[in-house]
């Protein structure tokens, strides 16, 4: 069997506008496969929003995703998944301009381990809706920009040895495969990495999320150390 075709290419569109509501002030946008979407830092206040995208995913991404059957998060979990400090845990959440928001299609995040090494793992989670149009492809282009610029080393996923989305995904930054678990296959990636976002958006990106990352040092944030599965769709 062969690969579907790649993912179409993100075209950047704009950087942040100030004069924007709040809540799109910080959007950075993109137009992939004729959708128009917008990246911005994910919030304490998108909780409702994830457990909204968590119950709209089918029973297969919640898997691919958590690398086992989920059916809930706790309160504790989506604490975790939304107050973030920015820097050693980070995520993008991207969507698309409904009723004045940004209604979420898909989540990014990278986690720095305790260990030491200064790497990071990365999870991808993208609604059914929007899957097969290139989101994926474009939130972990715009994470790996944000974890190069702090100088992660390396990052990695765990990622099911079916989920063909994830694992192109990871090829295309030039990771490197191993074996998990049985049907987990371990990606490590070297940073930077090949990317096709243009020097203007890595630019607005990095920015965007320094401002996240100041923001959350003036809430006492807190930023995890797991990121917790691999993620699903492209």
């Amino acid at each position: 069997m062969t690969d579907p075709l790649p993912a179409p290419p993100a075209r950047f569109i704009a950087g942040p506008d100030p004069d924007a509501d709040p809540d799109l002030a910080e959007v950075v946008w993109f137009e992939i496969d004729g959708l128009t979407v917008g990246l911005r830092p994910i919030h304490p206040e998108d909780k409702s929003e994830l457990l909204e995208g968590f119950m709209e995913m089918s029973d297969r991404s919640r898997y691919q995703r958590f690398l086992t059957p989920t059916d809930r998060l706790t309160s504790r979990q989506v604490t975790y998944l939304t107050d973030l400090d920015q820097v050693n845990h980070f995520a993008w959440v991207a969507g698309h301009l409904h009723d004045g928001g940004l209604h979420g299609l898909g989540v990014a995040r990278y986690v720095r381990g305790a260990d030491g090494s200064g790497d990071a793992e990365l999870a991808v989670a993208v609604t059914d809706e929007a899957q097969g149009r290139g989101l994926g492809t474009l939130l972990v282009d715009a994470l790996v920009a944000v974890a190069a610029a702090r100088g992660i080393p390396r990052i990695f996923g765990l990622v099911l040895a079916g989920n063909d989305a994830m694992l192109r995904i990871f090829r295309a930054i030039g990771a490197e495969f191993g074996h998990e678990d049985v049907d987990v296959v371990r990606a490590t990636a070297g940073l930077p990495a090949p990317t096709r976002l243009t020097a203007e958006a890595i630019a607005c990106l990095v920015d965007v999320a320094e401002r996240a990352a100041r923001q959350a040092r003036s809430t006492g944030a807190d930023g995890g150390d797991q990121a917790g599965g691999g993620g699903g769709g492209h």
